[in-house]
This record gives structure tokens, sequence and C-alpha cells, in this order.
């Protein structure tokens, strides 16, 4: 018994006829008939009643027929699998994201994603970086979205565009009078995220900063930040991107003087096998933030 003869079995019940099962099939009606027959010596019983005229399923055919439909149902959905697998750019593809990142930049890029990659099922995963490195390694993910260079032989990554920080004031705070904030000038009331988030290091290195704050201070998240801020309990640095949602609380933003900036990478495993995927879902990424590239540069939101 193979898989081809319980096609040829499904084709028969479906037809009653052996000639049209035979055409539907691509084979020879007598082609048809010895294998239909060698697959009822192999089962031990008669699974269709022959005359000149037509063809009839038995009470044996009837009994077995829906383990035959259920068994090739299973074997095309694994076939389907395998094709999509040959697709380099079809099927899930599992991408973690930083959470000072994730809630701003995966809005801008879903619908460019699915208009670009329809068949790109993206499974988006938000975690701090070291989470993400792990799950990366331990081949739970597929790639990760990082403020940071990866380092290790195994592991490897391409910038896709700059972000650029902003100076978040309270409104009435006295750096707001300025049209360009020096960053150290930030440093004796800054707040930053708690540790393990990458903005923390980026925003007090910019900021000449380095070691514990005074601040007892300890948020997880760049919103509930940017509403300290708001409220006047200090000032941060916020990337390009969460901008909108600053000003939204109503926070001043001012450009820095030096400029400062990180640089978003798309990250993955050397090993990951489906390259052409990474580089069609960075290529998108790249295209549609290439406006931030250019803030970057310039100093504007």
């Amino acid at each position: 018994m193979n898989l081809r003869d319980l096609r040829y079995l499904l084709a028969v019940a479906e037809h009653e006829h052996f000639g049209r099962a035979a055409e539907a099939c691509g084979i020879s009606q007598p082609t048809l008939s010895v294998q239909l027959r060698k697959l009822e010596e192999s089962l031990g019983v008669t699974l269709f009643e022959r005359s000149s005229k037509a063809v009839a399923p038995t009470a044996a055919c009837a009994l077995l027929i829906d383990h035959v439909r259920s068994a090739m149902t299973e074997v095309d959905a694994i076939l389907a699998v395998a094709r999509s697998l040959q697709d380099p750019l079809a099927g899930p593809f599992r991408l973690g994201i930083i959470p000072t990142l994730a809630p701003y930049l995966l809005p801008l890029i879903f619908a460019p994603l699915r208009e670009a990659l329809p068949t790109l099922e993206l499974e988006p995963w938000e975690d701090q970086t070291a989470v993400l490195l792990k799950r990366l390694r331990a081949h739970e993910l597929d790639a990760a979205l990082l403020a940071t260079n990866v380092d290790g032989p195994d592991l490897a990554s391409q910038p896709l565009f700059a972000e650029p920080f902003f100076a978040a004031l309270p409104p009435e705070h006295p750096l707001a009078t300025r049209s360009v904030v020096a960053e150290a000038d930030l440093a004796p009331d800054i707040l930053v995220l708690a540790d393990g988030h990458c903005l923390r290091d980026q925003a007090l290195e910019a900021c000449g900063r380095s070691g514990a704050l005074g601040s007892t201070l300890r948020v997880a998240s760049l919103s509930t930040l940017l509403n300290m801020v708001a409220a006047g309990y200090g000032t941060t640095l916020v990337p390009g991107l969460a901008a909108g949602a600053a000003q939204d609380a109503g926070i001043l933003l001012r450009p820095l003087m030096r400029r400062a900036a990180r640089t978003v990478r798309l990250a993955w495993r050397v090993s990951f096998p489906r390259r052409a995927a990474l580089d069609a879902v960075g290529e998108v990424i790249a295209g549609r933030l290439r406006g931030f590239a250019e803030g970057a540069a310039s100093g504007t939101i």
C-alpha cells in the first residue's frame, strides 16, 4: 500500500467510474485497475463492485474511505508545509524587538511588511536585549531588532536606521528656553530606565554620566518615564520614534548639541537558513524609517 494507490482509491470512489477516475489521475484505465487490484490484495478486502457499466463502493470501502481521506489530508498538509519551507519568504518569522522600540516601530512597519511580503507571518516578541539574544541563540527567535551591537561569532547584524535622541523637558524647565540643549546640561536631573534596558546606558553615556544615579526611581517602561518627566520630576533623552508620544504627554523636545543617536540593527544567527527573509524584512524596515536617518543627521524630528 502506498500513497499513490490511496489517491487512486479516492478518485474511483468519487467518480464511480474507472475511465473518469483514470483521467483525473492522469494515468491509463488499465493501470488504475491493476493498482486497485493490488491495493485490495494488500488490504485483504474488496473495495469496489465492478460491472460493465458502473463501479460501486463496497461496505468495506465505505468503512475505510473516511480514514483514507483523513490520511491524504494530513499528507497534503505535510507537502504544503514543505513547499512553504522551500520559500524563505513564506511562513512564520519570529522577530524580537526591544521595549523602547516596539510600541513605536511596530505600528509603522506592519502594513508595509504585509504589503511587500504577503506570505510572511510576522510574530513579534518584545523583551530586553539580553533576553532576546538568549532566545535568538536558543532558536526561539529568527531575528531581533536591537539598538546595540552583537557579540560572538554565532551572531551577525546589519544597521537599518539611525534614531536620533532628543532632550525631553518639563514645560517649566530652565532648559526649555533653549533651541538646542547640550547633553551634559541634562545630567544633573536626568531620569533613566531601570537596569537591563540599553536605552539607560545610552542615555547616561550621551550625558557623560556613569555609575549609579542618586535618584531611587526605578522605571521599567519608557511611557512611565515620559509621564514622570511631564510631571516635572526630571529630564531624559527620548528616542526619535517616541517623540510623538512624548509631545502628547505635554513634554517639550529639543535637539541635542552633539546630536546623539542610536543605531537600530537587525540581528540573527549566522546559521539561520532563510537569509532572503532577513534581507527582505530589513529592506522594508530600513525603507520605511529612512526619514529618521535624515533626522539623525539634521537634528530635527
